[in-house]
């Protein structure tokens, strides 16, 4: 007889493998800020996924109105950095380069954009500097590990000469004030922790009113991974000692941790101790969430819809139940939810 964990893992796989067997409609994709489309930033669809029941449909508006006066809310305080450069190599052709990491040493982790480069090769960047292409990045096919060249500190450099990353969902170029979340102040994402989008300022202080306290942690995200079967990488992190005591609190009076994106999720899971509990940590993460491993720092994700075949949803799993985000994500489906970094949201409460 199988165990119930083996039982569980092949029901996992079993409702992710009919997951990623769907298709996400090209009118569903969310090509531009929700403030082009509506009211304001705020004006999307909230998708609820309830701990019991069936899935419930709302505004981001409403989304205090699923939250109590003795829960904690855990945001990710990461800026967006503009991060993508035009490149040029020896025979004067252009290559886009996605710089997704900083590493120690004037090091960077980065992702050439539909090109394939070659170990020493250097190429040429705006404002004279060079990247010098390393080595592959452990265990990529597109990442590689640059030595990058420049007359200014990076965050000036970027910020002369990149703009930020964009998709092929999304039709034109956004200034960067559009990949920001109103709260973040530490710049490092190359990629918007983007579950915080929606939220404005008044937003935030009617929350406060009504008793839900906020916390903060930092993870800067990079380039998203699309390639199947390829995990996520490591990236930096920074949980502070007053969010972990923040956490203690709420737990010791009954509240409930509810992280705002999956950055948090992986922020807070990577800052726990023997005993399970979260303490201040920083430093470099590469933990991938599931629902074999778990997730057991957070009973609610504030997140968005993500690609279908990424290792997000298998994170969205470990904390809603597999069987239940497939379906959630059918409804989403079905009811023309919007996708990606402009798209709607979805609060997932934890499985009972």
């Amino acid at each position: 007889m199988q165990s119930f964990d083996a039982l569980t893992r092949v029901d996992a796989a079993s409702a992710f493998d009919a997951l990623a067997s769907l298709k996400i409609p090209a009118q569903l994709e969310a090509k531009e800020p929700a403030e082009l489309r509506g009211a304001g930033r705020d004006d999307v669809r909230l998708l609820v996924t309830p701990a019991r029941g069936k899935e419930m449909h709302a505004s981001f508006a409403q989304l205090a109105d699923f939250l109590s006066p003795s829960d904690l809310v855990v945001f990710n305080r990461s800026s967006t950095i503009p991060a993508a450069l035009t490149a040029q190599r020896a025979d004067r052709s252009d290559v886009q380069l996605h710089v997704s990491t900083r590493l120690p040493a004037d090091l960077v982790v980065v992702e050439p954009r539909q090109a394939i480069v070659a170990a020493g090769e250097r190429l040429r960047l705006p404002g004279g500097a060079f990247a010098e292409m390393l080595t592959p990045y452990k265990g990529s096919r597109r990442l590689w590990i640059t030595r990058l060249y420049l007359s200014e500190p990076f965050l000036a450099y970027v910020s002369r000469y990149a703009s930020p990353i964009r998709y092929a969902h999304s039709t034109q170029t956004w200034p960067l004030a559009a990949y920001q979340n109103v709260y973040a102040d530490e710049p490092g994402s190359v990629e918007m922790p983007s579950a915080g989008r929606p939220f404005t300022f008044e937003q935030l202080a009617d929350m406060h009113e009504r008793g839900i306290d906020a916390a903060f942690v930092t993870l800067h995200a990079g380039v998203s991974s699309p390639d199947h079967d390829e995990p996520p990488y490591e990236e930096w992190f920074e949980v502070p000692a007053e969010t972990a005591a923040a956490i203690a609190r709420a737990r010791r009076r009954g509240g409930r941790i509810i992280a705002i994106g999956t950055t948090v999720v992986r922020a807070l899971e990577s800052a726990l101790d023997t005993s399970c509990r979260v303490v201040a940590a920083r430093g470099w993460t590469d933990l991938v969430i599931t629902p074999e491993r778990g997730a057991d720092t957070v009973d609610a994700l504030l997140t968005g819809f993500h690609d279908l075949r990424s290792s997000h949803v298998a994170m969205l799993g470990a904390i809603g139940g597999a069987d239940r985000i497939a379906r959630a994500y059918r409804t989403a489906l079905d009811a023309r939810y919007l996708w990606h970094e402009f798209g709607d949201s979805h609060l997932i409460l934890r499985a009972s």
